[in-house]
């Protein structure tokens, strides 16, 4: 059993350590190269690296093959399916890529996206749900996951070879772009996205498969670095390609670690965020505005467009403190889907 979870936790150290050397190299790359963004929420706005998420996928992909290159020459024999694990590494760098490359549509003169001024521009609406799509494909191929789903309340569902065809990309289309609407404030998406992977690699532990286990300890591995250089005060801005790698991330390991049931309730958080958004057609800012005491204020008054303008209007916070409470909204969906599980519901 301790060389089993060591065959998980050496890949996994590896992936920290890989993802840790690429942030800080892409850093300073990607701020001397122009890809910056301000941060509209500080005074002075300073400037900020931006798409550092990128480091995040190449820490998840040798994390991966160091996995891989041990098995292939006998280290050890291995025991998640080699051709399963690299169809997820293969979705999850082909997402990324899609992610960078709206990152990297960054212009010199400011200009209107969604309700502010910003210098990032990124990709067109209609065009992300599109190539997002390439990220389903490696998972499609294989046939991936188990079409019996168990639906709380309702009960085991057998979807077929729609759960494969239709089900699988656009879980994989719906999770990246609905993880990449929660932003905005110094280690929000970050953070949320550790807490909701570590409940991941909890329920592998407790009830779920090594290869869901094993997929889910790199990406906690790799989410752990961005959010230990996102957290308030941020040293750089992970942008879309941490969120579709996240987003990716999360379908592949639900899907192939038989976990979908657990990981709909935990996801549940980005659902709403995207009914939210979807309230104003997706033309909303997260944002908040710096008042003079250092809180922040919703850009809209009353009216809720996000997780986010919600906390701001029930108290006033400051940056960090918007973060922090969509952390604790996060561990209560984890708890809640635990404890559906621990009642047979899931």
């Amino acid at each position: 059993m301790a060389h089993t979870y060591l065959t998980i936790i050496l890949p996994s150290i590896i992936a920290f350590i890989i993802t840790l050397i690429a942030a800080r190299f892409l850093m300073g790359y990607l701020y001397e190269s122009g890809v910056t963004t301000p941060d509209h929420n500080k005074r002075g706005r300073p400037i900020l690296p931006s798409g550092i998420g990128l480091a995040a996928a190449i820490g998840f992909t040798v994390g991966a093959l160091v996995y891989v290159f041990g098995g292939s020459f006998g280290i050890y024999a291995p025991v998640a399916p080699l051709d399963y694990l690299l169809s997820a590494v293969i979705a999850v760098v082909l997402i990324s890529i899609v992610g960078f490359l709206d990152d990297l549509n960054v212009k010199k003169e400011m200009g209107r996206s969604t309700d502010m001024l910003d210098t990032r521009r990124g990709l067109k609406q209609w065009q992300k749900p599109l190539l997002t799509l390439m990220g389903a494909i490696p998972l499609m191929a294989i046939n991936a996951g188990v079409s019996i789903i168990r639906i709380p309340f309702l009960g085991a569902v057998n979807f077929g070879i729609l759960y494969p065809l239709i089900i699988v990309p656009l879980a994989v289309i719906f999770a990246a772009n609905a993880f990449n609407l929660l932003g905005g404030f110094d280690g929000i998406l970050t953070g949320t996205g550790t807490i909701l992977v570590f409940g991941m690699v909890l329920y592998s532990l407790l009830y779920g498969t090594y290869l869901g286990l094993l997929l889910s300890s790199l990406l906690f591995a790799a989410m752990l670095v961005m959010l230990l250089f996102n957290r308030f005060p941020a040293k750089m801005v992970p942008g879309d390609s941490f969120a579709y790698f996240g987003g990716a991330g999360i379908v592949a390991a639900m899907v192939l670690g038989n976990m979908e049931s657990f990981g709909v309730i935990i996801f549940i958080p980005f659902f709403i965020e995207f009914l939210l958004h979807l309230r104003r057609k997706f033309k909303v800012t997260d944002l908040g505005k710096l008042r003079a005491d250092g809180t922040m204020e919703s850009p809209y008054g009353k009216k809720i467009y996000s997780w986010c303008h919600l906390i701001m209007n029930m108290k006033r916070c400051k940056e960090w403190e918007v973060s922090l409470y969509m952390w604790l909204i996060e561990i209560a969906f984890v708890a809640l889907a635990f404890g559906l599980k621990s009642l047979s519901l899931l």
